[in-house]
């Protein structure tokens, strides 16, 4: 009885990630246009990896930030696990000119800050100075 218990669990516990994953891999990538995306709006795309623990380690600093600039449109989009949002990462890093881009990668704009140092030293100043120009 034990071990149909345990098996039972497993099954459910795979069945529950399944679904997970299923609902995860479907969400759409937006369509940038990087030349109007710094009139108006400020948009931060935030790319992330599911297991990277330098993105896990920054995660807080980022969901701070959506709460101190509620009129920042901040994007959080896992590529690891996510085929559309990977090419979104790719699209953008193209037409910047950035090759090689990892995770944890902030985009604002034209300004691109990757790395668990870069990011929390430099993106709020870039938020700023991004608000400064789009009132």
């Amino acid at each position: 009885m034990d071990r149909t218990i345990k098996i039972a669990a497993g099954l459910f516990a795979v069945i529950i990630i399944g679904v997970a994953l299923l609902f995860i891999g479907t969400a759409p990538a937006t369509p940038v246009n990087l030349e109007t995306a710094g009139s108006g709006n400020i948009t931060v795309y935030f790319f992330y990896g599911e297991e990277c623990p330098h993105c896990h380690a920054i995660m807080p600093f980022i969901l701070n930030l959506t709460k101190k600039y509620p009129e920042v449109n901040f994007q959080i989009l896992e590529t690891w696990h996510n085929p559309a949002n990977n090419a979104l990462s790719d699209t953008l890093n193209q037409e910047l000119g950035v090759s090689g881009a990892g995770v944890p990668e902030v985009i604002v704009g034209k300004t691109v800050l990757i790395g668990d140092r870069d990011i929390p030293a430099k993106l709020e100043a870039v938020i700023l100075d991004q608000l400064k120009k789009n009132p």
